[in-house]
């Protein structure tokens, strides 16, 4: 089960605290949607900015992205292999 979260109302002239739950929640622009895990933490964030968001549960589950390393470290990694490479 998840919860799709809609904002429906602009955060200007929201309070820091709200604007920083909003961001939380993974919602950037007017209008924008996520499909969200059912827990509740995030229940207490949709709850905090109830007058700003929609929500509704869905039986879909959000997909998990897989951790992937900055770019400066992979830069860094790749030159590090040719370095040794070239060394043997």
């Amino acid at each position: 089960m998840g919860i799709k979260v809609k904002l429906v109302k602009s955060h200007s002239g929201a309070s820091e605290r709200q604007v920083a739950t909003i961001v939380g929640l993974g919602l950037k622009k007017f209008g924008s949607e996520k499909l969200l895990k059912d827990t509740p933490a995030i229940r207490g964030m949709i709850n905090k900015v109830r007058h700003l968001v929609s929500h509704e549960i869905v039986k879909d589950e959000p997909k998990v992205r897989a951790r992937v390393k900055p770019r400066s470290v992979r830069v860094r990694d790749a030159a590090k292999k040719k370095a040794a490479a070239q060394a043997k």
